[in-house]
């Protein structure tokens, strides 16, 4: 099943492209040169430049170590920070915590 995209995801991949393009050029590098250190080929990353939504995530991490910006990638979305996440653990909490029953056989 091949969903289209919504709008904001189409924007946001568009973008990280754009972002993607601008870094290497701002590093002096050529499509070519950052395929050869992503080990793909240029096709790759004219694709991942122009925001196409099937290039394969390990490309983007890739570029983002040849960049010198993976840790951003380990803080996309950190659980300690996913505060919708925190809240509804915290909703399951229990109000009381119990000592368990002892059963017979149970020391």
């Amino acid at each position: 099943m091949n969903l289209p995209l919504p709008v904001p995801v189409d924007r946001a991949i568009r973008k990280l492209g754009s972002d993607l393009s601008l870094a290497r050029r701002r590093r002096n590098l050529s499509q070519a040169m950052l395929a050869e250190r992503l080990g793909t080929s240029v096709m790759t990353v004219r694709r991942m430049e122009a925001g196409h939504p099937g290039t394969a995530l390990q490309y983007l991490a890739r570029a983002l170590q040849v960049f010198g910006e993976l840790d951003k990638l380990n803080t996309l979305l950190d659980s300690a920070q996913d505060t919708v996440g925190l809240i509804l653990m915290d909703e399951r909490v229990p109000k009381r915590v119990r000592k368990p029953r002892q059963g017979k056989g149970v020391l």
